[in-house]
């Protein structure tokens, strides 16, 4: 049955408007407009990540560092369109992967796809999901910055989003999918998303190595108003991530809205108040990368917690977060860059684990109860989430670098690195000198 799109503002004026007739499913205009804002917010994340993470190296590599998030937004969305979406969210194969049915966004149009929701145009389900599949490799970049060449981490990030991200997203996520089946609870992306990137972030750097003069030249940020730039746009966009994970304007977005402010907050609080006893001194860094913290660890539970267990992942996160960043990776001397394992791989790890913990079905009956409601065996599903995550992205993240080692420079040479990357793989300058 042939249909029209209305415009946006009779949507947002009929929240019950249907899009559909003769018996179809009736598309709701209150959900369709929420879940589009969600989605845009959430791409806006990618360019804001780019600066956020633009502001933490060195000057010389701040293009290179903008650049390698923004690719994504390129690659990803011509890979989602091929057949990212449907290995990711197509009809499954085995519990593991979801066939080619949907490539090229074949029958994926105007109408709903009821697997998924019945209340939303099935591209826009799409669209929303291929936001995710853009920003995820992009925070690998964070571990690997200022040292690989750009055109070996634009193939990097390709190969990885389709042996790692599509498959993770299936599983989690699709219908069909393994851990999906299971009972497993990933309301926005802890596991496909933050375990993911994080541990892949971490695979990266060591198989890459450190930057030269790792521990012994000055490595600090040039640019914490960058930071604070990217990271504000960031956290105003989880708020779409976060929130439109719900699919609908609902109740459990509500809470799920409610949750990514309570839980970032506290988090920021949490973290800065951490650096003033143990350093004398709050800093803009320590307030971005706390909110960052709590937003990564709610990420998972948004939609299946309520307000005071937000609010204690909000605590605990950036605390598991601190320890890794400050404690973790000098004992074990990897350069994580940008502490993009630190955050997102540990953070994700926690809040994943956390959400087996709180989750209630009073406040998401399609979720369930958690640890905490009674129910230990949740724990199962999540542990098992959390454990496919890190294999699948360790083992396929060292085979993908081994592999592109084999026939292209995947680092820079010592002369490039002194150079910096700006200039090297793009020929421009952050900044001129008058």
């Amino acid at each position: 049955m042939k249909k029209y799109l209305l415009p946006l503002s009779f949507l947002l004026m009929t929240p019950g408007a249907a899009l559909a007739a003769d018996g179809e499913n009736a598309l709701n205009g209150a959900d369709t407009a929420y879940v589009a804002i969600a989605a845009l917010l959430v791409l806006i994340m990618t360019p804001a990540l780019g600066f956020f993470y633009g502001g933490l190296v060195r000057r010389k590599n701040t293009i290179n560092t903008i650049m390698m998030p923004m690719i994504c937004l390129a690659i990803f969305t011509v890979q989602w369109f091929l057949y990212g979406y449907s290995l990711s969210f197509g009809p499954d194969v085995g519990g593991i992967i979801g066939n080619l049915d949907w490539a090229f966004f074949k029958n994926v149009g105007m109408a709903a796809e009821p697997e998924y929701s019945e209340t939303i145009p099935h591209i826009l389900f799409a669209l929303f999901q291929m936001a995710f599949a853009i920003l995820t490799p992009a925070i690998i970049s964070g571990g690997i910055a200022e040292r690989m060449r750009f055109p070996a981490y634009c193939l990097f990030v390709l190969l990885w989003g389709t042996l790692v991200y599509d498959p993770m997203a299936h599983m989690v996520w699709g219908v069909g999918g393994l851990i999906r089946d299971m009972g497993g609870l990933d309301f926005a992306g802890g596991t496909v998303i933050h375990v993911t990137s994080g541990f892949s972030a971490l695979a990266a750097a060591v198989i890459i190595g450190k930057r030269r003069g790792y521990g012994i030249l000055t490595m600090h940020p040039h640019n914490i108003p960058y930071v604070c730039l990217g990271g504000s746009f960031l956290w105003l966009g989880w708020f779409g991530f976060n929130s439109g994970a719900a699919l609908n304007a609902s109740d459990v977005m509500a809470q799920a809205l409610a949750n990514t402010g309570i839980a970032s907050c506290t988090a920021g609080l949490v973290w800065v108040l951490i650096e003033q006893i143990l350093h004398k001194k709050m800093t803009a860094l320590g307030l971005m990368t706390g909110i960052l913290t709590g937003l990564v660890g709610i990420t998972p539970a948004a939609g299946f917690v309520d307000a005071s267990a937000s609010f204690l992942i909000g605590i605990t996160t950036p605390l598991v977060c601190y320890f890794f960043v400050s404690y973790v990776k000098a004992k074990l001397g990897y350069d994580d860059t940008l502490d993009a394992f630190g955050c997102h791989g540990a953070g994700g790890v926690w809040g994943a684990l956390m959400t087996g913990v709180f989750c209630t079905k009073a406040v998401n009956p399609a979720g369930a109860d958690g640890l905490l409601y009674g129910n230990p065996a949740q724990m199962i599903p999540q542990i098992t989430g959390i454990v496919t995550g890190i294999i699948v992205a360790v083992v396929m993240t060292v085979l993908i670098l081994k592999i592109l080692g084999a026939f292209m420079q995947i680092r820079a040479t010592a002369s490039e690195e002194a150079q910096g990357l700006d200039l090297i793989d793009h020929g421009e300058r952050a900044y001129f000198k008058l």
